[in-house]
């Protein structure tokens, strides 16, 4: 275990010896990492805060940088909330250039326009335009995406757009971004698998090379895609009388899909599409300046339909509780969009560093280029996060910040840690985690009901990421002490 404190080895000794009533918190922290071989060579950083006092109660490396993963979610969740407010909503839209005739036939496209919805609804959306009276439509369906065209984020890997992690960033957000591929035995040993797709849209080419094999066979199954091509390959085996495997892959054009989406429901109302369905994206190099813009025109066209997201603060809980990395990423390019009059990453992160300097949190003390933490060039410092914790708490926004948090032994991300009598319901905080990354920072509610802000972040651990995690659940447990 790489640090800057010295002291270990007395504190072991002290313990040992049975001193643990007389050991200081940093000398039971410290035991317990020396204890842990899962501790050994990893880069630890700790910071831990009376809020009622101000006082460090124990710091370890506070300075240094990590890689933060998903606590990068805690900067991004604060700034929405606090920018846009718990109570804002986001708007989608089916737009049409005239109102359908005296038969039901729009002649035209119909165009389907993000508004930043973590969630649409295309059956609603749907329904709301059969109500109209629409029973045809000459033209396409177009999928309008009015953000900045960035669906990924700087230092992304390779691998991650076709994971649930890494699912393309859009205005428009339909089902995750996400194609769930149901991969079924066939009827017989070596028989192709049945390859069902949720939703049922054609996007993409499948090929499927996966067999059938013995009911006390190997299950493994294995899905692949270039980048840039459409066409999955998905090999592997799947035993007989088994359920199977569901894979989710992320899609690539969120405004297409959402279309295609709406083109089918919109068919199974008995609404005839003629054309196809297809994206319109605002590009880079069509905007002057991707930091600040002009307030834009509002897309113009007769309103068919129109549906509403929940408040922003139930979609924040979504983000932080079970670590959302598609909805924290529309959540800093939203912030961009309301004040800086256009929805990019860059924009977002103007805002960030603003938001930041007015809380505190020193400039030197993070570099932040995504939303969701996904990214390993992302870094903070301990004493970085527990800045932004300490002003989130001396805040208005407190309440509902905290109860944007998974809560330890009850819910998100944490409800099978913590989970023991005395510490059920104490620690409200957000877990990350990448290979070699692991961390949780948050708030504690001590025995005599003051609250701690944390921050343990873990770099370059080599062991399960269970027994590094039980390691961090052990080291808050003493700061909650």
């Amino acid at each position: 275990m790489r640090r800057t404190r010295r002291g270990l080895l007395p504190a072991v000794l002290l313990l040992a010896c049975g001193g643990l009533a007389a050991a200081t918190l940093a000398q039971r922290v410290e035991a317990v990492l020396a204890a842990l071989p899962v501790a050994h060579g990893a880069f630890w950083g700790i910071q831990a805060v009376d809020l009622a006092s101000g006082k460090t109660l124990y710091e370890l490396n506070p300075n240094h940088f990590f890689v933060p993963a998903s606590n990068t979610k805690l900067f991004t969740t604060a700034l929405a909330l606090t920018a846009l407010g718990p109570d804002a909503v986001f708007h989608t839209r089916v737009l049409a250039d005239d109102r359908p005739d005296a038969d039901g036939v729009l002649a035209g496209s119909l165009y389907l326009v993000g508004g930043g919805d973590p969630s649409i609804d295309i059956a609603d959306l749907a329904d709301q335009v059969a109500d109209q009276g629409v029973r045809r439509v000459t033209g396409l369906v177009v999928g309008v995406d009015p953000w900045v065209w960035q669906p990924y984020a700087e230092g992304w890997a390779l691998e991650d757009p076709n994971t649930r992690d890494g699912a393309a960033v859009s205005a428009l957000s339909f089902h995750g971004n996400l194609q769930t591929l149901t991969v079924r035995p066939g009827a017989a040993v070596d028989a192709l698998a049945t390859v069902l797709s949720d939703p049922p849209i054609e996007y993409f080419r499948i090929v499927n090379h996966v067999r059938s094999v013995a009911a006390d066979g190997e299950r493994s199954i294995h899905v692949d895609r270039l980048p840039g091509d459409r066409t999955l390959r998905i090999w592997g085996t799947v035993p007989l009388r088994s359920r199977g495997e569901d894979v989710a892959v992320g899609v690539d054009d969120p405004a297409l899909f959402a279309a295609l989406a709406l083109r089918r429901a919109l068919g199974e109302r008995g609404i005839a599409v003629e054309g196809g369905a297809g994206p319109h994206h605002l590009f880079p190099e069509d905007v002057a300046d991707l930091k600040r813009a002009k307030a834009p025109a509002e897309t113009g066209g007769v309103e068919l339909a129109r549906s509403e997201s929940a408040p922003l603060v139930e979609c924040l809980r979504v983000v932080d509780k079970t670590s959302q990395n598609l909805h924290a990423e529309m959540m800093l390019r939203a912030v961009g969009r309301a004040r800086r009059n256009v929805g990019s990453r860059e924009a977002g992160l103007e805002e960030m560093k603003t938001f930041l300097a007015e809380a505190g949190v020193s400039a030197g003390s993070y570099n932040l280029v995504d939303a969701s933490g996904l990214t390993r060039i992302d870094l903070v410092t301990p004493a970085g996060v527990v800045r932004l914790l300490r002003h989130m708490y001396a805040s208005e926004a407190w309440p509902n910040f905290l109860s944007l948090l998974a809560v330890g032994g009850k819910d998100g991300t944490l409800k099978g840690r913590f989970t023991g009598a005395a510490q059920t319901g104490r620690v409200h905080a957000k877990t990350g985690s990448l290979a070699h990354v692991s961390a949780l920072s948050g708030y504690a509610l001590r025995p005599n009901k003051t609250w701690v802000a944390f921050s343990i972040l873990v770099n370059n651990y080599n062991g399960q990421p269970a027994e590094i995690r039980r390691a961090i659940d052990r080291v808050c447990a003493l700061i909650m002490e």
